[in-house]
């Protein structure tokens, strides 16, 4: 805390107000500057535009913003809005809202929104009452936490290198800042050279102590970028295998309930919810939000309350050790635990057509690639898959893109996907939907740049211009690493609770005198939650729901045994 404190005061850390009222503006500047003045600097601004601009020219030249003051009602660009945008250049900051009395709902609406930290009601006369204690209340929170710039992380490599797009969707689901840096540039040549790279194998990551890693592997990239890798201990109360919405649920409620809990990802929390562009019947968040920011909250709510998430860590095996139940990496290792909980969810299932396993990573992709979106520009984009996932990446990549077409097997959307979603696509006018179409076929050189369509019902095939291609088909559960030691479906999802028994017995092979709880698994003390779960609903919300059930199970098994 000292050296935080030290080090913000060498700085002088901002604190920037805006509102579109100059004689309101110059009193919130007034006060601000005459209690803290001395440490701080007191950035005003009159509109939000002439504030983000202040804010990106702070950005450049690396200062740091602490607290961020805005009005609500501003012509042009409102308090929430604002603070929106600001979020993306300074998302450490502390956010307050001016409000007047009547704009109090719009005030709460904002905490979903941009997350808000608090609204003001205006006046704040006397300011030593109603201003400075809240100022001084979101200073402490900034400055106890980890508010320093972080040096950014550098990836050179190549448009269509398929590394090179699986290394920045793999930093950017995780949340490490990086910057990109073209091979066919004058900088990613000259960052080549300086890391003393032929460029034959890409890409080149160069880490923020400026260590060059060539080619690297994701382990070795989590470790070297300050991800989590390694357990603390050998043995939990709890192990969460996955990280989507399932296994945050059951990590925030493990953790804030007191058990040791750590969370084991394979390669990014989220899951397929974390690659979202916009949820937007989740309950609590009327307008929409980003899997991106949904997964960053639940895994800091996660952490805050004490638990490990740990990423890179593939889980190869499940071992029963008498009361003890134990998880087999990849690598070798393993730990153990009282309890475990299958979080796994699902995976997009490839699929099986000519050109398209060369093409991955180079035009194609499974699931809606963060990264890709700015190079939909202009772009005629494909996507296959009739489910919520499909909808939400058109209506996202529509935004930039020349013509987004949705390519569906079946007749029509309405069996797979929500009626909401039908009705947006219905009204983005550069989104079409092709009914009984499939692709056959992939082409390209380097990278796509054709597809041959087929259509179902009469067989008629085509070959179109296409630059960018994203599939989403189906679900493939994540549990092979499961064969002979839990009961699956024939389709490989977990059974669990009362589909284990048949006619009211208990399952074959159940040693104890009571049969299984709802999620849990063949194997007592191990639990199943979310998308990997045979008959789940298939839903974030759900997910999450179920990952806070299987803790209480486990309370309830850990009371029993």
């Amino acid at each position: 805390m000292g050296v935080m404190t030290e080090q913000a005061e060498t700085i002088r850390t901002a604190i920037l107000t805006v509102d579109d009222d100059p004689g309101v503006s110059r009193a919130v500047a007034r006060d601000l500057r005459r209690r803290y003045g001395q440490r701080h600097r007191v950035v005003r601004a009159e509109s939000g535009a002439s504030a983000l601009d202040a804010l990106r020219q702070m950005k450049l030249r690396g200062d740091l913003v602490a607290v961020i003051l805005a009005d609500y009602r501003m012509p042009e660009m409102n308090g929430i809005e604002f603070l929106e945008q600001a979020m993306d250049i300074y998302p450490g900051a502390r956010r307050v809202l001016l409000t007047a009395y009547a704009d109090t709902g719009a005030a709460i609406d904002a905490i979903n929104v941009v997350d808000l930290d608090h609204y003001l009601l205006k006046p704040w006369d006397p300011p030593e009452e109603k201003l400075y204690p809240v100022v001084d209340s979101l200073l402490d929170s900034w400055l106890s936490s980890d508010h320093r710039p972080v040096p950014e992380t550098k990836v050179v490599g190549h448009r269509w290198s398929a590394r090179s797009s699986e290394v920045r969707e793999f930093l950017a689901r995780n949340q490490v800042p990086y910057r990109w840096y073209s091979t066919d540039e004058p900088e990613g040549q000259r960052l080549l050279d300086a890391a003393e790279a032929d460029g034959l194998s890409l890409p080149v990551v160069i880490t923020p102590d400026g260590d060059p890693l060539i080619e690297p592997s994701d382990a070795e990239l989590a470790a070297r970028v300050g991800l989590a890798t390694t357990p603390s201990q050998d043995f939990y109360d709890l192990i969460v295998i996955g990280g989507g919405p399932a296994g945050l649920g059951a990590a925030v409620y493990g953790a804030s309930e007191g058990l040791r809990t750590v969370l084991l990802e394979r390669t990014a929390t989220g899951g397929q919810a974390g690659q979202s562009s916009r949820i937007e019947n989740y309950l609590g968040f009327p307008d929409g939000v980003s899997g991106a920011q949904l997964t960053d909250r639940a895994r800091r709510q996660a952490t805050k309350f004490g638990a490990e998430v740990l990423t890179t860590r593939d889980v190869v095996g499940l071992d029963i050790k008498g009361s003890a139940r134990g998880v087999r990496f990849a690598d070798g290792t393993s730990i153990n635990a009282h309890t475990i909980i299958l979080a796994t969810g699902v995976s997009y299932r490839q699929l099986d057509a000519p050109g398209l396993a060369d093409l991955t990573g180079r035009g194609v992709y499974y699931g809606s690639a963060l990264t890709e979106a700015s190079a939909c520009l202009g772009q005629d984009i494909f996507i296959v898959g009739g489910a919520n996932s499909a909808g939400q990446a058109a209506i996202y990549l529509a935004r930039h893109a020349k013509s987004v077409t949705i390519l569906v097997r079946g007749s029509s959307l309405e069996r797979s996907m929500s009626y909401y979603l039908i009705r947006q696509i219905a009204d983005v006018p550069n989104i079409s939907v092709r009914t009984c179409t499939e692709v056959i076929e992939a082409l390209g050189d380097d990278h796509l740049e054709s597809l041959t369509l087929r259509s179902t019902a009469s067989g008629a095939t085509e070959t179109v211009d296409a630059q960018l291609l994203f599939l989403f088909i189906g679900a493939a559960p994540l549990t092979d690493w499961l064969d002979g030691v839990v009961v699956r479906d024939e389709r490989g999802y977990v059974v669990a609770g009362p589909d284990l028994s048949v006619e009211g017995e208990r399952p074959r092979g159940w040693e104890l005198d009571r049969m299984p709880y709802h999620l849990e698994t063949s194997v007592p003390g191990v639990f199943v939650a979310g998308d990997a779960r045979s008959e789940s609903a298939k839903r974030v919300a759900s997910a999450v729901g179920e990952g806070a059930l299987a803790v209480m199970l486990v309370h309830r098994y850990l009371e029993k045994t």
